[in-house]
């Protein structure tokens, strides 16, 4: 996407990299714009069936680049809202969020600030152990405003958020996992993340497709609008070709394959 980001596609999965690794991938302008354009890129993507992401070198994300900021590149400059009503700091949370397919996210090192934002865009979050987070805009005197809060709320307590934003301490992955913000922890976050990913995309992308719909919907969405939106998902996938072919194909012990165009 440029300097900041990496987007390599191989066997459906998409392998998404920050790639400022001398400044621990911390967010300036261009991370931002980079980020976007890598979510912008993917989503229209029918060949992709997963996505992996993650951040070279020591960590996953430090956060904002302070220095960028007191330089007025805080990326609130640009308040224009896309289509998901975010503008671009809380794009790159939530796009992660709002693409099609599953997102992996594989974290080492740090997650701090805006990089605990983006880490909890994804679908599912592996850990290293010892990797440190914090919810750190506290801590600079500012509020966390990525995208965080509308999916914090469905992950962790109220009053263990609040203590957590309102200290903007530093926890480890122990922590993270007990409270909800990380799904596990695996000592080669990034192996294991291609692991599950494989898994996925293995399935009827179709059908995996709905699902994350239905999982997006299901924190607010009201019981009623939440079974009529499982009846049309199942609609749309059952007795089609890629839900017959996962059919055959575990039926006869072999890989399923599908077309990018069913």
């Amino acid at each position: 996407m440029n300097d900041r980001v990496s987007v390599t596609v191989t066997d459906h999965i998409a392998d998404v990299r920050l790639t400022r690794a001398d400044k621990m991938n911390a967010i300036d302008p261009a991370m931002f714009e980079g980020i976007g354009a890598a979510i912008d890129a993917l989503h229209p993507r029918k060949d992709v069936r997963c996505v992996v992401l993650s951040g070279e070198g020591r960590g996953f994300c430090a956060g904002l680049d302070m220095a960028s900021m007191a330089g007025g590149g805080s990326g609130l400059s640009r308040i224009d809202r896309n289509d998901q009503g975010s503008i671009l700091p809380q794009h790159v949370t939530w796009g992660w969020r709002n693409l099609p397919v599953p997102v992996i996210a594989a974290v080492h090192g740090v997650a701090m600030g805006g990089g605990f934002q983006i880490m909890s865009g994804a679908d599912i979050r592996i850990a290293a152990p010892g990797t440190r987070f914090a919810i750190r805009e506290l801590y600079w005197g500012i509020v966390p405003d990525m995208a965080g809060f509308p999916i914090w709320r469905g992950l962790v307590r109220d009053d263990v958020l609040r203590e957590l934003v309102y200290t903007a301490r530093e926890f480890d992955a122990d922590e993270a996992l007990h409270h909800g913000f990380i799904t596990r922890i695996a000592e080669d976050p990034h192996a294991a993340a291609m692991a599950l990913a494989r898994d996925i995309a293995a399935k009827n992308p179709n059908a995996i497709r709905g699902a994350k719909r239905l999982c997006n919907m299901a924190h607010d969405a009201d019981p009623l609008t939440m079974l009529e939106a499982e009846t049309t998902e199942q609609i749309a996938v059952i007795g089609k070709a890629p839900m017959m072919e996962q059919v055959a194909a575990n039926m006869q012990k072999r890989p399923a394959v599908f077309s990018d165009a069913d």
